[in-house]
């Protein structure tokens, strides 16, 4: 009689282990992921976005009260009528037409001239071999991280001595550097790729033909966000044009508002400066609404290497 052959014992199905973390994430649509998304998304946008909006909004609504709608113990948000007496009275109080030409031309003057040299210092810093290159580099970020008032005596000291007082290039003539657009420049020309530069160069290109058709065209974002900025920071410059004029014929838009404030002292004038306010900011959130969409182009260009 032969033995019984033994039994043969078959597991049952293991499942496929899953990883811990993916049991661990909650579902795309539940309700923590939901909660956290609000919470750190949407909350702290909409938190900034308020910071940042209501003050224009308000500034506008004023700009259309009457003193008696300001100056109230009664709060009241919006205006009782579309009231454009305080426009023509901001316009006509100052010589508002001379002060937004002075403003034009400061800042068209001032900001081609430094975004030229902003891209001519960056190019020289990246393409140019030349000595004491990274100590004039290092030179540009110090300047980066000082003030700009600390040099507001030296500059109204020579800029008056030069006879520059009550001119428009001695508004200009002080900021036509620009270390912000330089460092910028310069980091985003150190991630364009070398193949295209030597190809130039072979072909017999030299360094202002390879500057101006090839690395210009290219850098169309960078440089369009450098002359954004500049643009905004000549157009609402108010300490140094404010120094270095003290004339209407050469006052720019943010000294025209102050000029304005002298001649409404009174609590009768907050919708007058509210209107002069508006009218100094429009032309520049024009130019803004036009280039925004350079911005996180161009400032990203930069912070990619490889």
């Amino acid at each position: 009689m032969s033995a019984p052959s033994p039994a043969v014992v078959v597991d049952p199905p293991q499942e496929a282990a899953q990883p811990a973390a993916t049991q661990d994430l909650p579902r795309p649509f539940s309700t923590s992921n939901f909660l956290q998304t609000l919470a750190t998304g949407y909350v702290p946008l909409i938190i900034a976005t308020l910071v940042v909006f209501l003050p224009l909004l308000w500034m506008v609504l004023s700009s259309f009260k009457q003193p008696g709608e300001i100056v109230t113990m009664d709060l009241k948000i919006l205006p009782e009528s579309l009231n454009l007496e305080n426009y023509v009275t901001a316009m006509t109080t100052v010589p508002f037409a001379q002060f937004f030409a002075n403003s034009l031309i400061v800042t068209v003057v001032g900001s081609t001239i430094k975004v030229i040299l902003a891209i001519l210092t960056a190019y020289a810093l990246v393409f140019v071999r030349f000595p004491f290159k990274n100590v004039i580099f290092v030179l540009i970020l110090v300047a980066l991280m000082v003030p700009a008032q600390v040099s507001i005596l030296p500059n109204y000291i020579l800029i008056a001595g030069m006879g520059g007082k009550n001119t428009l290039w001695g508004i200009i003539l002080p900021g036509l550097g620009t270390a912000f657009g330089t460092f910028l420049l310069r980091q985003h020309f150190m991630t364009l790729p070398p193949s295209i530069l030597e190809a130039a160069e072979i072909d017999g290109a030299g360094h202002w033909r390879r500057l101006w058709q090839i690395i210009v065209p290219v850098s169309v974002p960078s440089i369009a966000t450098v002359a954004l900025v500049t643009v905004v920071s000549e157009w609402n410059d108010y300490i140094w044009p404010l120094i270095i004029t003290d004339r209407p014929e050469t006052m720019t838009l943010p000294v025209g508002l102050t000029l304005l404030q002298n001649s409404e002292g009174n609590g009768a004038g907050w919708g007058i400066l509210m209107a002069g306010a508006v009218l100094v900011i429009v032309p520049i959130l024009l130019v803004f609404a036009a280039l925004q969409r350079y911005i996180v182009a161009g400032l990203t260009q930069g912070s990619v290497t490889g």
